[in-house]
C-alpha cells in the first residue's frame, strides 16, 4: 500500500481523528522519499516522527478491544 492508498483508507474510515494512523502515513511518505534524503536527514525525520508517536502516550489503555 502506498501513501496515496493509505490516505484514502484513512479518509474512508474516518481515521483523520486517529493520530496513530496519521503517524503511519507520515512514515509511509518518508519511506517513499528515503532515496531523496541524506542518511542524516532521514534519521532526523524518523526521530521527529518517533517523538510525536511517544507524545501520544498510552492512549490505547482501556480501549484495546475497540482499537486493536
Amino acid at each position: 500500500m502506498d501513501s496515496n492508498e493509505l490516505a484514502q483508507y484513512i479518509e474512508a474510515t474516518d481515521g483523520i481523528s486517529k493520530p496513530w494512523l496519521l503517524i503511519q502515513l507520515r512514515l509511509k511518505k518518508l519511506q517513499e522519499r528515503r532515496h531523496e534524503l541524506s542518511p542524516d536527514d532521514y534519521a532526523q525525520q524518523v526521530a521527529d516522527i518517533h517523538s510525536d508517536l511517544m507524545k501520544l502516550g498510552e492512549w490505547w489503555v482501556g480501549q484495546e478491544k475497540n482499537v486493536f
